[in-house]
């Protein structure tokens, strides 16, 4: 898809992969609405630095865990953009529970999980498709992880979501096609301070630990992600239904 005059939605869009990927497909011309929940002042601050670089950009309140909110947040992009041929889904929450204490997951970890990382991410699939439609094409990027392909990862309910998200990937680009596209990235390691502030002093030696198991000897950057990201975005329109690994190599790794 050429993005040029058109406009994405990025959920979780103010930190991160979702700040990377707004950045990214400004400089290639295409509008940005930075969706947050609770971090505001990095949503209006991404916006406004993605408006410097000459398209319209907004930050846009909405929690992908309620599906009114999700469908104010489409129907605020129609009205102040015109159209959505583009939706991101980088919104995510997490619990950082070793997976062997089973005892420390609770039922509220679970629904707050399961609701923002992949109900939200239905819901707001469900909500982009008729714009989409109408605008005659559109492509949905799930930003995954491997710990849904591998079970590692933060928690046992975190690598859960993801395997759906997986999941749903498959299924929607079956259902949405042949207009609509259905994609995903599954990450590894990801520097910032989503994993600085969750695992704490064991960062770095994490971090370290993932660099020397990956055949390409690095973890991933947000623009790592969001460069492949863009790419499922920007190249072949043949490509719907897959789940795109951006870890290094760590999977293949022995």
């Amino acid at each position: 898809m050429e993005v040029e005059g058109r406009v994405a939605i990025i959920t979780g869009g103010g930190t991160g992969v979702g700040r990377a990927t707004a950045f990214d497909l400004a400089r290639r011309g295409c509008a940005v609405v930075v969706n947050y929940s609770r971090s505001k002042d990095a949503a209006e601050a991404t916006a406004a630095e993605v408006a410097k670089l000459g398209v319209r950009a907004l930050a846009f309140q909405a929690d992908v865990a309620d599906d009114a909110a999700c469908r104010g947040l489409v129907d605020a992009t129609v009205r102040e953009l015109g159209r959505v041929d583009v939706l991101v889904q980088s919104a995510a929450v997490t619990v950082f529970v070793p997976h062997a204490n089973l005892d420390a997951i609770t039922t509220d970890d679970w629904t707050r999980l399961l609701g923002v990382n992949l109900i939200g991410a239905f819901q707001m699939a469900r909500a982009v498709k008729a714009p989409m439609d109408a605008a005659g094409a559109g492509v949905i990027v799930n930003v995954s992880s491997v710990a849904g392909i591998a079970g590692v990862g933060s928690s046992i309910p975190y690598c859960a979501s993801k395997a759906g998200m997986n999941s749903l990937t498959i299924t929607l680009a079956r259902v949405l096609a042949p207009r609509i596209r259905v994609v995903a990235v599954a990450p590894g390691f990801i520097t910032g301070r989503w994993l600085e502030g969750g695992l704490g002093a064991a960062y770095e030696p994490i971090k370290k630990a993932m660099e020397a198991k990956s055949p390409l000897g690095r973890v991933a950057e947000p623009e790592d992600v969001s460069a492949a990201i863009v790419s499922l975005i920007c190249g072949s329109d043949l490509v719907t239904g897959v789940v795109m690994p951006v870890e290094g190599g760590m999977l293949i790794s022995v």
